[in-house]
């Protein structure tokens, strides 16, 4: 069965240009104006993937955004912004806020569905693991692979696509220090269009998630001059 990706945007030349090349790549798509009852259509169809104006009707795509990562029935599933808005202080914030990823207007259709399809592998990667391998223990943290699922002293917190799969490989490799080129390399693979600064927003955003004081981390720690490295401590072990 094709994957359902939905397309968010209020030009209708341009949806139609976006669905007709999805058509093609092998996708089932669906436009959506934006308007009120945006977030409320997209619970009711379960796209696989959304693509994601943020100059909309009503609420723009920086809080549609914000409210799919707060629904439940929406919230693992990867957004990809698509949007004129090119600054980087706007692509940041649509990282920040729980984007997968950011593409700026005029765009290249064959790199879009390239983008696409690169976020649904490794969602199919996430959600499909081995029997033996289900379940990830790592001190406080517990990681149910089959389910898609983190708890932290047994408290869930909710992730997007993109955090489970760092915070998947971080807890796989606890005590390495890894620089930014080579978790773009493990966690984003072919994506060769990510940057090293969109490493230190979701970085950023996987702290918030996960540590008491995301400005004094106890977990994921910065090393200076190189990347990251995740510690857990004996006590914790």
């Amino acid at each position: 069965m094709s994957k359902k990706i939905a397309i968010v945007e209020d030009e209708a030349e341009l949806a139609s240009l976006i669905e007709y090349n999805l058509s093609r790549g092998g996708f089932q798509s669906k436009i959506f104006p934006g308007g009120d009852r945006t977030l409320e259509d997209l619970r009711d169809w379960q796209p696989d993937l959304i693509i994601l104006d943020v100059m909309l009707p009503g609420q723009d795509g920086f809080e549609i955004c914000r409210r799919i990562r707060q629904t439940p029935a929406l919230s693992s599933r990867p957004v990809v912004f698509l949007t004129a808005r090119s600054d980087e202080v706007d692509r940041v914030l649509g990282l920040e806020i729980g984007g997968d990823d950011y593409i700026t207007k005029p765009f290249s259709p064959r790199e879009l569905v390239a983008r696409i399809k690169a976020h649904l592998r490794r969602s199919e990667t996430v959600a499909a693991p081995s029997a033996d391998t289900a379940e990830l223990l790592r001190g406080p943290f517990r990681v149910d692979r089959a389910a898609r699922r983190v708890y932290v002293n047994e408290r869930e917190i909710e992730l997007t696509s993109t955090e489970f799969r760092l915070l998947e490989f971080f807890l796989a490799h606890p005590g390495h220090a890894w620089s930014r080129e080579q978790l773009l390399k493990e966690v984003w693979g072919e994506q060769h269009f990510v940057t090293p600064r969109t490493v230190d927003v979701h970085i950023r955003r996987l702290r918030e998630q996960i540590e008491d004081k995301p400005d004094e981390p106890g977990y994921l720690v910065t090393v200076r001059g190189f990347g990251y490295r995740f510690e857990i401590t004996e006590s914790a072990a």
